[in-house]
């Protein structure tokens, strides 16, 4: 049986990775390696270029993978890896949770503003289909929760 691979938090953030989430983040969890998963980041070679000079800046490995890509590779992870996985929507998230990526916790820290989306909080919007995502989330059995900063208050999200 392979070993569960150590995966320390899921943070949803349009943003993905920058350099609140470089610093704060990965510090306050301690992680050595940021996976970014995300189908259209992974073949977009100019987001990644600024993505890895955040990690560099924190001494952090960096891999850009498509949802499914992190799906296949996942389980391969060494146990020294401490993984912080960084989606863009709550749908990748979705994808990742059905897809036996073990995520126990997912942190929902910025989703900006678009049509047809409802303010949750003043960093979050969400619109049905977001809502329904996270509660699939939930339904695998991962901890949901809102929280701008580690130093801020962790908020269970409750759809």
């Amino acid at each position: 049986m392979e070993k569960k691979p150590n995966i320390l938090l899921m943070r949803i953030d349009n943003r993905l990775l920058h350099g609140q989430v470089g610093g704060t983040w990965v510090n306050a969890l301690g992680a050595n390696l940021i996976i970014v998963a995300n189908d259209d980041v992974a073949s977009d070679e100019l987001q990644q270029e600024v993505m890895k000079m955040t990690a560099a800046n924190f001494g952090n490995g960096i891999r850009f993978f498509s949802v499914q890509k992190t799906i296949d590779v996942i389980w391969k992870a060494a146990p020294a890896q401490k993984i912080f996985i960084i989606v863009k929507t709550p749908e990748d998230a979705r994808r990742l949770a059905e897809g036996n990526v073990p995520v126990g916790k997912v942190n929902i820290g910025n989703m900006h503003a678009a049509e047809g989306k409802r303010k949750i909080t003043k960093y979050i919007y969400m619109d049905d289909r977001d809502v329904e995502d996270l509660k699939k989330i939930q339904e695998t059995g991962a901890e949901v929760f809102i929280q701008e900063l580690p130093s801020k208050p962790k908020t269970p999200y409750r759809g």
